[in-house]
């Protein structure tokens, strides 16, 4: 993945240099902070036939795609937390395409359809999926998930809040999002 190009001290709004990403940006606007923690917390800790792991996986491939390096990075360490599987969490981290050989790589090219625009999502990609078993659930699930987190990247990278240099910090981010995820 492509990392952004701004540093940690180009913040756009008073945040407090010591809270890293969007935890910076809740602490500032904490009444925004409060239904958009609720929204993560639903989409990929909510009752789901999607795994929690895979949930992440969505989020942290749509997030790559997005060249949001604090969302990939905190949630690929999420993933990688929750998931028996590095090889695909490192592909997708990286933003690669995946073949479409499964359910999960299935909903993975629904979520990059999504994260290029909501009319990108053709009738052949959903096709797709359906022939690998995806549920309506599962592919509204995967839907959301890519659509919350192309906003949740626009937002971070839009403002540009303190972000850890220290790649080791994002994997303790993403325990601590595995463990205890976001209410």
């Amino acid at each position: 993945m492509e990392e952004s190009t701004w540093g940690p001290d180009a913040s756009y709004v008073d945040t407090d240099p010591s809270l890293q990403g969007i935890r910076a940006l809740f602490v500032f606007r904490p009444e925004t902070a409060v239904p958009m923690r609720a929204l993560a917390q639903q989409l990929l800790r909510g009752p789901s036939p999607l795994s929690p792991g895979d949930r992440e996986l969505i989020a942290t491939y749509v997030s790559a795609r997005n060249r949001c390096h604090f969302c990939a990075s905190s949630h690929g360490g999420a993933a990688t937390a929750l998931r028996d599987d590095d090889e695909t969490t490192r592909r997708v981290f990286a933003g690669e395409d995946l073949p479409v050989v499964d359910k999960l790589t299935a909903l993975l090219a629904v979520a990059a359809a999504i994260q290029h625009g909501g009319q990108a999502l053709e009738p052949d990609i959903v096709a797709a999926a359906r022939e690998h078993g995806v549920t309506d659930v599962e592919l509204h699930d995967a839907v959301l998930i890519a659509a919350a987190f192309s906003m949740y990247n626009r937002y971070v990278d839009g403002l540009r809040p303190h972000v850890p240099d220290d790649e080791g910090l994002y994997v303790a981010m993403g325990q601590h999002l595995a463990s205890d995820g976001y209410a």
